[in-house]
């Protein structure tokens, strides 16, 4: 698959490391076109094989768009897009408010959900959001496939997100609908909040054994 991820971080790097271990070919649009550029270097100096590329934000985009920023910055980003109508959006965001550490939306929604109401003709999918950006470059925590848990109000959206997934070494989970991204983004912040506690230096997973 093709598929375009917006930013350069940590979670970029991440998601892009899997993506490009199962084949697809990633372009990573990145404000900062240096830092975007040493990404692509640093992927394919681990994966020569790697299909990986940079272009600026603003730029065309494929079928598939992960939005890998911070929550705070969408809002921003979506204006300086005119090609998602009609896309699959992966929204791997957590809404935290750090000065309180609690989610912001309000009661009953959910930042997914938020992110549907300024794209409204794009395909929003929530995904990723609970796994973190070093357990995704390494592709398993304690020699476990990491879980990613998928939610949206498109069944079509969803499966080829959940084909993307499984074809990089993780195993995909659907939960349901969009409105189940308000759980999942309750996940990722207890998830972060912990980290201390638990010390494994973010390199804990979400997971269901059995």
């Amino acid at each position: 698959m093709k598929v375009t991820i917006i930013g350069s971080g940590n979670m970029a790097k991440g998601i892009s490391t899997r993506l490009a271990s199962g084949g697809h070919k990633v372009t990573i649009h990145a404000k900062d076109e240096v830092k975007g550029s040493e990404l692509v270097e640093q992927l394919k100096s681990v994966n020569s094989s790697a299909d990986v590329s940079v272009a600026t934000v603003g730029s065309a985009t494929d079928e598939i768009i992960i939005v890998a920023t911070p929550y705070a910055e969408v809002g921003t980003i979506s204006g300086e897009y005119s090609g998602f109508d009609g896309k699959i959006v992966v929204d791997i965001t957590n809404p935290v408010d750090f000065s309180t550490f609690q989610l912001i939306p309000e009661l009953g929604q959910s930042g997914a959900q938020e992110i549907a109401k300024l794209i409204p003709n794009a395909k929003v999918v929530k995904a990723f959001n609970t796994t973190l950006a070093g357990a995704l470059e390494a592709g398993f925590v304690e020699g476990k496939e990491l879980d990613v848990f998928i939610a949206g109000d498109d069944q079509d959206a969803k499966n080829k997100v959940s084909e993307l997934v499984k074809t990089s070494g993780m195993r995909p989970i659907d939960v349901g609908p969009l409105a189940n991204s308000r759980h999942l983004e309750g996940f990722g912040l207890i998830q972060m909040a912990v980290q201390e506690q638990i010390g494994t230096n973010w390199m804990s997973a979400l997971k269901f054994l059995g």
